[in-house]
Formats: C-alpha cells, sequence, structure tokens
C-alpha cells in the first residue's frame, strides 16, 4: 500500500476540465527486430530441469543440452542421439520442420526473459513426467506461456512414481501446476489428474475423423499403452474445449481419460497419462527401460508425434499455438484487474494496492503510479507474446488522474505507456499523459498493439512526479483483446 504521508489533494471540478491529452504515435518496429516466429518451423522445447532423469527414467531427447545438434546435426536414427526419447527428437528432426532444445538440469523455466531457452522463443513445451515441484515463477511462467498461444505437452506417470523420493510424484506436480498458480488456479485446462496406477492396457481411440491429434501427418492412433500409469477426469463445465482421445477400456466421457486435449487462452494443451508410451528402451546406460515407442500393440510414435504438431500449430483447432496458423480471441494480460495483488505485474512498492485513499474501478485493488507531492517515479509493467497470427491487438485500461497543481499549461508530472523488446529497448511510445489531464472518474484508454504480432514485448507505465504538488495516475481493469 502507498504510505499515509502521501499528500492527497483531489482537483476540484474546474480544474479537472483543464487541459489536452498529449500522446505520441506508436513507432513501427525496426527491421533488425527479428519476428518471434518462424512460419515453417515449428520449436519445441524439452523439460530436463525437473528431475525427469531420476531412478530408470531417462526422458531426454539428447545428452547434448541445450541443443541435440552438436551431439550429431543430422541423425537418421534413434541411436544417433542418446536418450529413452530420442527416437521422439529425431523422428521429428528428420521432417526439417522442427527445431528442438532441451531445458537443462539445473536451469528453470522463464518467459519473457533473455535466455535462449526461455519458453517465449518457443512454440511447445512438453513436460515428460516432471519429478521436483515448479516454482511459483515457473508456474506462472508456463501459465502464461500458453494463455499467450504457446502449446504444452503434460505427460505423468502412475501415482506414487517419485523417482528421486522428494515426496512428489509426477501427478501431484502437474496437478500442483493446475490448481496452484498465480494467473488461472481456477480448473483453467477443463481437467484434473486421477490418483491411479493402472497396471497395463491398450486403451483405445475414440472415432473422430477430424481429430488432428488423431489422424494426423504421422499417422493414424488407433490404441495407445498403459503400463504403470493413470487417468484424468474432465471437467467441461470448468473448460468446454476439454476433450478425451483416448479412454482406458470401460470408461468414456468424463472420467478415464488416458490422453486428452484442451485450450487455454490463446494456447493448446495435451494430457497423457503414463510415460512408458513415449519410452523408446535406449538411453543412457544404468537404466531399465522399455520399448514403448515402438509397441506394436499401440500406436504410440503416431500419437506423440501428431500431438506435437498440433500443440505447434498444426491442425485445426478452436485454439491458436504458438502464433502460427490460427488465433483465437483470448485476452492475454494476467490480473488484469490487479484483484490478485502484486502477482504477474511488476510494479513498485505499493502501485499494486487496495488503499481506500483512492477508489478501483471494480474490485478492490487497482494500480496507483506518483501521487506523494515529492520527486518520484514509479512504473508498472507486464510481458506478454502477441500470437504471430493474430490480426487485431487492442490494448485498453480505465485511467483516472487527479492533481494537486494548479497550473493550465505547464506538465509538471507525466505517465507515459510504452512497449519494450525483451532487453528494454523502447520499441515504441503509445501516450503521455500529465497533471493537465487531470479529470473525475476513470476514462477508458484504447491503443492497437497489432503491429507487435509475433513478438514477446513488455507493457510499461512510467509515472513521474515532481517535488511539489501530488499528481496520482490511477488504472484498473487493463486488457490486451487479440483476434
Amino acid at each position: 500500500m502507498h504510505g499515509s504521508s502521501r499528500s492527497r489533494r483531489r482537483l476540484t471540478t474546474g480544474l479537472a476540465g483543464l487541459g489536452l491529452l498529449v500522446t505520441a504515435a506508436a513507432l513501427q518496429v525496426t527491421t533488425d527486430v527479428t519476428p518471434a516466429h518462424a512460419a515453417t518451423t515449428h520449436r519445441v522445447l524439452f523439460d530436463n530441469a525437473h528431475a525427469e532423469t531420476a531412478g530408470n527414467a531417462d526422458w531426454i531427447i539428447s545428452t547434448s543440452q541445450p541443443d541435440p545438434l552438436s551431439q550429431n546435426s543430422s541423425p537418421s536414427a534413434e541411436t544417433d542421439w542418446t536418450g529413452a526419447l530420442s527416437s521422439w527428437g529425431v523422428a521429428l528432426q528428420k521432417t526439417g520442420s522442427y527445431s528442438l532444445k532441451t531445458l537443462p538440469s539445473g536451469s528453470s523455466l522463464s518467459y519473457g526473459g533473455s535466455s535462449a531457452t526461455d519458453l517465449a522463443n518457443f512454440d511447445t513445451l512438453v513436460l515428460p513426467e516432471p519429478n521436483t515441484l515448479f516454482t511459483t515463477a515457473e508456474k506462472t511462467a508456463i501459465m502464461n506461456f500458453v494463455k499467450n498461444g504457446g502449446g504444452l505437452f503434460m505427460i505423468s506417470d502412475h501415482t506414487g512414481a517419485d523417482r528421486n523420493s522428494d515426496g512428489e510424484d509426477a501427478v501431484e506436480i502437474l496437478n500442483d501446476l493446475m490448481s496452484n498458480n498465480s494467473v488461472d488456479s481456477t480448473d483453467p485446462f477443463g481437467f484434473s489428474i486421477d490418483s491411479l496406477d493402472i497396471s497395463s492396457g491398450y486403451p483405445a481411440a475414440i472415432s473422430d475423423s477430424s481429430d488432428a491429434v488423431l489422424h494426423g501427418s504421422f499417422g493414424t492412433v488407433t490404441k495407445s499403452l498403459i503400463a504403470d500409469g493413470t487417468t484424468a477426469t474432465l471437467k467441461p463445465a470448468d473448460n468446454s474445449a476439454v476433450k478425451g482421445l483416448v479412454y482406458r477400456s470401460g470408461y468414456s466421457g468424463n472420467t478415464g481419460a488416458f490422453f486428452l486435449t484442451s485450450t487455454f487462452g490463446s494456447g493448446r494443451v495435451a494430457f497423457w497419462g503414463d510415460s512408458s508410451p513415449i519410452d523408446d528402451g535406449t538411453g543412457q546406460s544404468g537404466n531399465t527401460l522399455y520399448d514403448g515407442w515402438n509397441d506394436t500393440g499401440a500406436t504410440n510414435a503416431a500419437l506423440a508425434l501428431n500431438a506435437t504438431a498440433w500443440l505447434a500449430g498444426s491442425g485445426s483447432s478452436s485454439g491458436g499455438g504458438g502464433g502460427s496458423g490460427t488465433c483465437a480471441a483470448a485476452q492475454l494480460l494476467g490480473n488484469n484487474g490487479f484483484e490478485s495483488g502484486s502477482t504477474t505485474w511488476s510494479a513498485s512498492s505499493g502501485v499494486i494496492t487496495n488503499s481506500s485513499s483512492q477508489s478501483a474501478r471494480t474490485g478492490s485493488y487497482y494500480a496507483w503510479l506518483d501521487g506523494y507531492g515529492s520527486a518520484t517515479t514509479d512504473t508498472l509493467s507486464q510481458s506478454v507474446t502477441i500470437p504471430a497470427a493474430c490480426t487485431t491487438a487492442a490494448l485498453s485500461f480505465y485511467l483516472h488522474i487527479d492533481t494537486a497543481e494548479t497550473t493550465t499549461s505547464t506538465a509538471y508530472d507525466t505517465l507515459k505507456v510504452q512497449v519494450l523488446n525483451s532487453s528494454g529497448t523502447v520499441l515504441g511510445t503509445l501516450a503521455t499523459y500529465s497533471n493537465l489531464n487531470a479529470a473525475s472518474g476513470y476514462t477508458q484508454r484504447s491503443f492497437s498493439l497489432a503491429s507487435y504480432a509475433g513478438q514477446t514485448v513488455t507493457l510499461k507505465f512510467t509515472g513521474v512526479e515532481g517535488s511539489t504538488l501530488q499528481t496520482s495516475f490511477v488504472l484498473d481493469d487493463t486488457a490486451l483483446n487479440v483476434s
């Protein structure tokens, strides 16, 4: 909260009507900025930062990390790369349409940062049976990545498969991701993972000739394999996009889904209830592995590969994948009404508040920049990826300004609204407001960010106040609607 020492004198109605809006046109992106998405290449990041090789597991595409091409730049057989997921990786690499990387052990998942393995540089994230909990920051990164157009492939194992003996298994870890994050914890994907250990089975695919995962470029899916795995319970009332594709024998509808898909925001989600189907039987020495990938009683390879393509944006769906091909209508800003307090946004101390000294437009929380009556700079920002296929990207927010300044001609205190790249370089100044714009109540302001489609940008509000006489810049109900 803002301290009680802050000087707060509301401008009278007569003074509030004075002043003209000072705006600056949005700058065009310079030609040396590389778009975040290459139309013909699907960029996939395999996670190995959460104990994916603990115990007998070896869920990596290659021991060369982050770049498997350093082990073999032109693999023709799965043994050209070392890892129990090498068949998966090599099959994708051989198409010429995929760029594959691994997040190495000891790293952290991030979104909107400067790392080469930052999620903003990828279309799809694969979580192959994680065995350590994701941090709060990692969960925020994953959820925002999907919300903004990324694909998420979650692969579980049976309950109790705690390979590193830290008290957490993949069922608990993935359920925690969905139910305990700062972006949306209200069953965002429309399913929960069951705490089961199903010893064996060959669950069959549903009949749907139009489904791009079951009938994709890598083949037709008829069955999968359970070798100690689990299922999921669907909750279409929470997310109508959730869809079971492969069911445990005797189950259908909302129970016993072994493989499912869903969407969230502009992104796509897939879940598989067992890691055995992606195990190709070969990997690093010392692991006990089984060849589920080539199991003749199932079509696991086709399911894994078709799903990877769908998550990256191929195939028809109501969701968009990583900005390639389609754009689903969505609101992309996290915590857009500030009701979750200081989550998702980066802000100066006390900017996001529920103080009664100003009023939220809706709810209880809002963002209050400046208003101290002394030399102060306050900032508020959030990183967001605008899918490349979106032709409309409308930023809006409600702004209230009050001031103790009496001048009718000098902008002593200002609020700039800017777009920055991941390095902090200003790409465009959308508007500059000042004490001259003071008025009673909130006014909605809107700007097009369509020129930044395909890029990860930071939206930043910077309030600068002079040495005397307060000006308060109060924001609420932000939105970035794409379509």
